[in-house]
């Protein structure tokens, strides 16, 4: 680090001290400039550098340390005012609001000290002849923390009622202190519409809108504006991230994570500043902090999960409830040192009132990565204690009988839960027998239970296991048949056969053990031994079977496995159809059978006939009253229409799946559907809606498990339609969490190169071009090996301007040279030459200079002219002829920006009069594309006016300036509507030329 051994190399240093993040570093390097600004024996010097401590010190965690290089400045002040010059006067009486509210936030520093202060700041601002209005403000503040109400309303009218002058905090720090006293008061509404300004980005400062951001989280919660909330969580939390100062404010993101069900990404945030839990030169945002803390950790608890491990205090590692019991305690103790300083319980009142909150939205998607933390399993049916399944379990045997009759209704219903209203029933019945055994009463078989009750009992046990029920399907037949139902049996032994096609994929062995069944099932049907459901419940079981062997095959299925699946499919609708009546079973056999023809269809090379049956099985189900069947089917057939071109029946069969899935969805289907939504609203423009529903997808994709891979492609894809809408700081936060988990061999790195594209265009919206650059640098190394170049010319492209906004210069220009080598080699010369373009004023910054950038942009017009002189392609020819106009006018600029001051009369005349020469070609070649060029032409027209002026020629700047105006007639100008369009912004500019001319003329 350079000696400093006069004033500008101080001020240098602490400019670029400035510049630095927020932190004990900064502070100490303050600490080291006030040392060696001591050393230069001259007062300004000390003033500016203890200015400066002042300064990093309160945008730190360290805020304690101000008051003793405020009580040396003001004693300066007192002994030697002279000594300050205007800025650091204005300084001086500046701070004395972060003494205030510095003060107040001290619980060490009386009251009666703070008022003092107030008191002096009072004084001295009058004696400076300024308004009282920041004193109101301060004073409001001091109100406001003690909790006297009726003054700090008092103050709070007072300080709208001052005049605004320089000792007032800008636009921005006001509107959000004024919306905090609102929000403070319950007036969420309120305190919103005053927080919109800034929200909106019409003010902004060092720290605004970050805390604007973070304050209205609650409000918006509360208010019900849960959508609005989200954004401004994940925009505000990008600016305080990297700001230590900012504890209160962070503090706010964490709360509004425990209050939305996004408790894993509470903790998350936690585990990014450790430091915020122990740091105490700002004990009332420490306060805060731990206070959200011990609310965060207490939903843990809430949630079964008290001892998980949590990020906490360095040393040690900590469950959520020792977390807990921790934060509180320091939060109490800290609060009482408040209280007992102000003589009001206020601040300890607030403390449990912020630490009691309970949930305002049970679950906020929020988009990025944070699996919920899952609440603890319950105990299982063999553990003491376990719940009933429903109040009328194991309440002897009117309650068994209650649990029968349900059961029996749900499944002759076909109800979502009438397995688990069996499994009660096995429950209930094995209590009873246990009760009996311990009792040593006499019991019957199954407490009674007939053998169709035990038989029903298997058959859904048998449903339950799925794949491997087919042994307990076998144990459900035997009790059919001695329960006497031999119908039912079959239905059994043909299920069971079905189950061993999915567990051992053998269809020729499944095929076998239905023939008996689905022989015997016939020829008892025909002899009126049993019904039709019983009947169809084999033949649909055989259909199943040979639908397997469609679903299995490779490739082409075969002629004859397609006949045979459909004949079984139409043998079971020829028994059914026209006898379903009132029987919900049968009905959903015929849409089932339906759903197999649609899918026959579609395996057949007709998807057109298997979107109109897929459609009516789904049309049955619902009718059928069975909605949650037909899910399965909508979402067949919205891929079906999408493949067909027909989007508006993909929308509609999509959003019915979503609708008839209800409660009975398993999140991943939930969250395929919302993707293919998304994608659906997308397509056709709808970014906002597009943007919800990807946001579900992520949302149940992380719910299922599946957030590393199908949720890292629903956030690629919330990311882009964010990016769509030019949301860009939300847009960064869930690409940057999409990118966690996006990867090539699981994605594809087609959609990694497109996020970090994504990725880099938020940053540089967002001013971060350094991280830009670097995203679009990494986005193009992966493109560097795609057989199609464009996308890796792009992307050099882009990276090199971000490198160049970055003050990146030489990074820049080797960017945009491999850039112009992409491009020449696509025969892409739009590319070439802006690339070319780009390294000319990139060249003007540098050490380059003027001869490079000249002989850069003359690259350009030679490029321009060659590919004009190259092409017959008319339209080709118009967009060449566009940028050969642009290149000259954009030489000209520059040539004119190289006429440095520095350089002697003669040289500065012949730059601008080459410069002219450009400006002037740019104009004659955009004549050349007539009504189009026009607002091109006009403006450069008027850039040559104002070279003509620099050169001392008025007349021929006057001719310019009428020749914009005759393009621009009057009435046609006043046509342009209120924004004025380029025809007012052009005559505005022209008339301002002639009155410069005028001027120029008369002296």
């Amino acid at each position: 680090m350079s000696e400093i051994t006069d004033f500008d190399a101080l001020r240098r240093a602490m400019a670029e001290n400035g510049e630095r993040p927020e932190g004990p570093a900064r502070n100490a390097r303050a600490e080291q400039l006030l040392v060696a600004a001591e050393r230069l024996n001259e007062p300004l010097a000390v003033i500016e550098a203890l200015g400066h401590q002042l300064k990093v010190y309160n945008y730190s965690s360290e805020k304690a340390k101000m008051f003793v290089p405020f009580a040396r400045l003001l004693r300066m002040w007192d002994e030697r005012p002279g000594d300050f010059d205007e800025y650091e006067t204005h300084a001086l009486h500046w701070v004395f609001k972060w003494m205030s509210a510095g003060m107040l936030d001290q619980p060490h520093i009386p009251l009666a000290s703070v008022e003092k202060w107030l008191g002096e700041m009072d004084h001295r601002y009058r004696l400076a002849g300024h308004s009282e209005r920041a004193v109101r403000s301060a004073e409001l503040s001091v109100a406001a923390h003690v909790g006297d109400t009726a003054r700090a309303e008092r103050a709070f009218d007072a300080w709208l009622a001052a005049d605004r002058d320089t000792m007032a905090d800008c636009h921005a720090c006001e509107l959000h202190g004024q919306g905090w006293w609102h929000a403070e008061n319950g007036r969420d509404a309120q305190a919103l519409e005053l927080w919109a300004p800034v929200l909106e980005g019409a003010y902004t400062c060092a720290h605004e809108p970050h805390t604007v951001l973070a304050s209205s989280l609650v409000p918006l919660l509360r208010l019900g504006r849960a959508d609005e909330a989200r954004a401004n969580h994940l925009r505000g939390f990008r600016l305080v991230r990297p700001m230590e100062s900012m504890r209160g404010a962070y503090a706010d993101h964490v709360e509004f994570c425990a209050l939305t069900g996004n408790e894993a990404r509470g903790l998350e945030l936690l585990a990014e500043r450790p430091a915020y839990f122990t740091d105490d030169g700002h004990p009332r945002s420490r306060l805060e902090f731990l206070c959200v803390v011990a609310l965060l950790m207490e939903r843990l608890a809430d949630m079964g999960l008290e001892g998980q491990r949590v990020p906490g205090p360095a040393g040690r590692e900590w469950t959520a409830a020792e977390l807990a019991a921790h934060a509180r305690a320091e939060a109490l103790a800290l609060a009482a040192r408040f209280d007992e300083r102000n003589g009001t319980p206020h601040i300890g009142e607030r403390a449990r009132a912020r630490m009691a909150q309970r949930p305002l939205v049970e679950r906020l998607p929020l988009g990025v990565r944070a699996a919920r933390p899952a609440p603890a399993a319950p105990p299982s049916a063999g553990e003491a204690g376990a719940a009933p399944a429903s109040p009328a379990e194991g309440a002897g045997a009117e309650g068994l009988e209650a649990l029968i009759a349900e059961a029996r209704r749900l499944s002759d219903t076909l109800r979502p839960n009438a397995v688990e209203a069996w499994a009660a029933v096995a429950r209930a019945a094995e209590a009873m027998e246990d009760t009996a055994d311990t009792e040593g009463t006499e019991g019957t078989e199954g407490a009674g239970l007939e053998a169709r009750d035990r038989a029903e009992i298997a058959d859904h046990a048998a449903i339950a296991l799925g794949p491997e029920g087919a042994e307990t399907f076998a144990r459900a037949a035997e009790l059919y048949a001695e329960a006497g139902d031999h119908g039912e049996a079959l239905a059994a032994h043909a299920r069971a056969a079905y189950v061993h096609a999915l567990a051992e994929d053998d269809v020729p062995g499944a095929l076998t053990a239905v023939a008996g069944p689905y022989d015997e099932i016939l020829a008892l049907y025909a002899d009126g031994g049993t019904g039709v459901r019983q009947a169809a419940g084999v033949l649909m079981s055989r259909a199943r079977i040979l639908m397997r062997s469609v679903h299995t095959a490779e490739g082409p299925v075969p002629e004859p496995v397609l006949a045979d699946a459909e004949s079984a499919v139409r043998e079971v609708l020829a028994l059914v159809e026209g006898r379903t009546d009132d029987d919900v079973r049968l009905a959903a056999r015929v849409a089932e059978a339906h759903a197999m023809l649609a899918e026959l269809a579609t395996r057949s090379g007709d998807p057109e006939s298997g979107a109109e049956l897929f459609a009516r099985a789904a049309a049955e189900f619902t009718g059928a009253g069975l909605p949650w069947f037909a899910v399965e089917y909508e979402a067949r057939l919205a891929g079906l229409a999408h493949h067909l071109g027909d989007m508006v029946e993909a929308e509609r069969a999509l959003r019915a799946a979503l609708e008839h899935g209800g409660p009975y969805l398993e999140p991943v289907g939930r969250a395929q559907l919302h993707l293919q939504l998304a994608e659906v609203v997308g397509g056709r423009g709808q970014a906002d809606e597009a943007t919800e529903h990807a946001l579900e997808a992520a949302h149940w994709a992380d719910e299922s498990g599946e957030g590393p891979a199908f949720g890292a492609w629903a956030r690629h894809q919330l990311g882009g339609y964010l990016v769509r809408q030019g949301r860009w700081a939300e847009a960064a936060e869930v690409l940057e969490s999409a990118l966690a988990d996006l990867n090539a061999e699981t994605h594809g790195d087609g959609p990694v190169v497109q996020t970090m594209w994504w990725l880099g265009d938020c940053l540089a919206e967002l001013g971060e071009h350094r991280d830009a650059a670097e995203r679009r640098l990494r986005a193009a190394e992966i493109a560097r090996h795609w057989p199609e170049q464009h996308d890796h010319a792009t992307l050099a492209h882009l990276a090199a301007e971000s490198l160049g906004q970055a003050g990146l210069h030489a990074d820049a220009d080797q960017a945009y040279a491999r850039a112009g080598e992409l491009w020449r080699a696509l025969g892409n010369v739009h590319g070439l030459v802006r690339s070319l373009r780009a390294r000319a004023w990139l060249a003007l910054r540098t050490d380059d200079g003027t001869d490079t950038a000249r002989g850069l942009m003359t690259s350009a017009v030679e490029e321009c002219a060659d590919a004009l002189g190259a092409t017959d392609d008319e339209e080709a020819r118009l967009r060449l002829v566009a940028e050969l106009g642009h290149t000259h006018r954009q030489f000209g600029d520059l040539l004119a920006r190289s006429a440095g001051e520095d350089a002697d009369d003669d040289a500065i005349r012949a730059t601008l009069e080459e410069a002219l020469s450009q400006v002037a070609e740019a104009v004659a070649v955009f004549v050349g594309l007539g009504e189009d060029g026009l607002p091109a032409r006009t403006g450069a027209e008027l850039a040559a006016g104002w070279l003509e002026t620099d050169l001392g020629r008025p007349a021929d700047a006057a001719a310019r300036a009428r020749a914009v105006l005759r393009a621009y007639p009057e009435d046609e100008a006043a046509r342009s509507g209120e924004d004025g369009g380029p025809a007012r912004a052009r005559r505005a500019e022209a008339e301002q030329l002639l009155q410069v001319v005028a001027e120029q003329t008369a002296d």
